[in-house]
């Protein structure tokens, strides 16, 4: 065992230290365990881990640098249900610049869907409201897994503002609000105005058609709509995204939507869409604000940390309060054994290898 452990201490070692030795062939510097304020040994301990939990790759980076990498984080995965918070900074946008108004009702947005169509009362929810999945709204949508199906609430069960239900309608909606007002798709919008930006490496921007039953998606693609004709109007659009670009957004948002001196996405939407709204979990302290899950904050001053997960397993973490940006990724287009206990195990093992403060040290 102290063998391995020494084995994973001098891979970790050289990973952090390849800046020094070779031009990184990403967007991101490199800095050691220590200098971020974690323990290289703890880490050290991830490795046997992600591998066999089956893992694709983990990316950490604290204040912009790479401090753990494992995997190949080049590599373009499916994001699944993370592609909420990558529509967050393209409603953001559109809403400082007065495109949208969060006040809205489905009603005055033309809002409804096919039959059973939209009650009086559904059509009074305001998009603020579906932003926060709790609208009410409890028709059936693209893209919902038999799990949601199973525990949407009945039609009429809840009043407009009322519940909090993870409604992938409400999501759905979203993306077609943003479409109709900005005159732009959500993905050429994804394009122009954050990878470009940002400097994506990965994003092509290759958009296909949905591929029909049974075939398989262009493993090239970046992404594509699925309709659901069947069950909604509304379609949901998919993203393919490497552990690198991924990356990248997160820092956006650690940086609180300011990049290369321009403020790309208003600091006031992420306070806003990042403050906790519904309470999810109230003994973990999880809670959901607009297309972001949340930490409920120790203190009410405190910037509260915020997530996104795919079908559970993937997970794009930011944590301002340490400077930390987590990214966690799985082929779940290839496999769907991966464990979702394991990415909590994952996550504590990153947390646990967090080094005391100098003002904690006695």
């Amino acid at each position: 065992m102290k063998l391995l452990v020494t084995q994973a201490l001098l891979l970790l070692t050289t990973i952090s230290g390849c800046a020094s030795a070779t031009k990184p062939t990403d967007r991101f510097e490199r800095t050691t365990p220590e200098a971020a304020g974690y323990s290289a040994e703890k880490l050290a301990e991830l490795p046997a881990l992600l591998a066999a939990s089956g893992s694709d790759s983990l990316l950490l980076l604290h204040d912009g640098r790479v401090f753990f990498e494992w995997g190949d984080i080049r590599k373009k995965l499916l994001v699944h249900s993370i592609r909420k918070a990558l529509l967050s900074s393209l409603l953001g946008m559109s809403w400082a610049e007065g495109r949208i108004d969060l006040q809205a009702t489905l009603l005055e947005l033309e809002i409804d869907d096919i039959s059973p169509s939209l009650s009086d009362a559904e059509k009074r929810a305001t998009l603020e409201q579906v932003l926060q999945s709790r609208s009410g709204v409890y028709h059936a949508a693209a893209a919902e897994s038999e799990g949601m199906a199973r525990e949407r609430p009945a039609r009429g069960a809840h009043a407009p503002g009322a519940h909090f239900y993870y409604n992938n309608w409400d999501f759905n909606v979203a993306g077609h609000v943003f479409e109709r007002l900005a005159g732009e798709s959500v993905h050429d919008a994804f394009t122009r105005r954050i990878a470009k930006p940002l400097g994506m490496l990965d994003w092509d921007a290759r958009i296909v058609p949905q591929p029909a039953e049974g075939e398989r998606i262009d493993p090239r693609a970046d992404g594509w709509r699925q309709f659901e004709p069947e069950h909604s109007r509304y379609p949901a659009w998919h993203f393919r995204l490497s552990a690198h670009d991924l990356a990248l957004y997160g820092q956006l948002f650690l940086e609180r939507g300011r990049w290369d001196g321009q403020q790309l996405v208003p600091a006031e939407w992420i306070e806003m869409s990042t403050r906790p709204v519904s309470i999810v979990d109230e003994r973990y302290g999880l809670a959901y604000g607009m297309l972001w899950d949340v930490l409920v904050p120790d203190a009410p001053d405190e910037t509260p940390s915020f997530f996104h997960t795919g079908v559970g397993v993937h997970m794009l973490g930011v944590y301002p309060k340490h400077k930390l940006v987590l990214v966690h990724r799985v082929d779940t287009e290839s496999r769907r054994d991966f464990d979702d206990g394991d990415l909590y195990r994952i996550i504590r093992l990153v947390h646990s290898a967090r080094l005391p403060s100098p003002s904690s040290d006695k």
